[in-house]
């Protein structure tokens, strides 16, 4: 290839790389490395939470941004996805009672939910939420990844869980309503099941699209008004994806009953199939700046050839 021509290429491949990462999902560039047993979060460190509010009954639930114009979050949120006029979504937003300088706010235009759901305990306990205005990226508000079905999070790995919800039972956040975040652990689903069977008035099946966090003990767990929100993993690579959608639990933070999460892997297809220009962390991408490289080598061989 010509001097001339592997320039335009790469040059054509930096802008395209450039552009993409003004988007990139799960690189949070302000985090700094109550939910129960947690703590204040740090004002643009989880910029793909959202707040879900219905009508005066103010915030119902979390959710998390993954594109521009979707967001994720559970299906109990919705108890009538065909009626959605009275949500509005809030994007930015770091404190419920405060001023917000980042915040821009989002009318819905539609939510889609799994055939067959019908509440927490029997999954399916996702939901897209796809926004009536695109929201647009800076430092506080990127999306966060999802992950493709391979991606494993093993028992043991350490995520992460925010939200506005109580604080403890029948406890909601107060003051000027600051995120919360706390750190769990994912609790593999065979311990996670026997855990939720040592109460025989109160036996829970954990099923194949779910996924647990918390502690055997108790103490740090999601509670009521985390609901659709996120629980995040940081990858090898430094790349935060989202695990799960907070679904349900038994209290909050009681021993033997860990936070139950929609298990997102079990959701690839759901989401591509929804949103098909999404990208899943762990799914194989195509090198279009190689591919565009040999391209052009090609072309400069035939022209080459062509004018002997």
């Amino acid at each position: 290839m010509s001097p001339k021509l592997r320039f335009l290429a790469g040059f054509w491949c930096l802008t395209g790389i450039l552009a993409s990462n003004a988007q990139e999902c799960g690189r949070p560039p302000l985090m700094e490395n109550r939910i129960v047993g947690g703590m204040d979060a740090s004002d643009g460190a989880w910029p793909w939470q959202v707040d879900i509010q219905k009508g005066s009954d103010g915030h119902v639930c979390g959710g998390s941004i993954i594109t521009e114009n979707w967001v994720l979050s559970a299906a109990h949120c919705f108890p009538n996805p065909s009626d959605v006029s009275a949500y509005i979504i809030y994007v930015g937003r770091y404190q419920l009672n405060n001023y917000n300088p980042h915040q821009s706010v989002h009318r819905v235009s539609r939510v889609v939910i799994p055939y067959g759901y019908n509440e927490p305990h029997s999954g399916k306990d996702v939901a897209l939420v796809q926004l009536s205005s695109p929201v647009t990226w800076s430092d506080h508000v990127r999306p966060i990844c999802l992950p493709a079905s391979g991606t494993s999070f093993p028992g043991g790995m350490m995520c992460y869980v925010t939200g506005w919800g109580n604080i403890r039972e029948d406890v909601p956040l107060s003051g000027v309503g600051t995120l919360q975040v706390v750190q769990v652990p994912i609790i593999s689903q065979s311990s996670c099941q026997e855990m939720y069977q040592t109460d025989p008035k109160e036996q829970v099946d954990i099923l194949y699209d779910m996924i647990c966090a918390g502690y055997q003990e108790g103490g740090k767990d999601s509670c009521q008004g985390d609901s659709g929100g996120p629980l995040v993993c940081q990858m090898v690579n430094g790349t935060w994806v989202q695990a799960g959608v907070v679904s349900f639990g038994l209290g909050c933070a009681h021993e033997n009953k860990p936070g139950v999460y929609a298990r997102l892997t079990s959701y690839s297809g759901f989401i591509t199939d929804t949103i098909p220009e999404i990208r899943l962390h762990g799914r194989a991408h195509q090198n279009w700046c190689g591919r565009a490289v040999m391209l052009l080598s090609v072309l400069s061989t035939l022209l080459t050839l062509l004018h002997r």
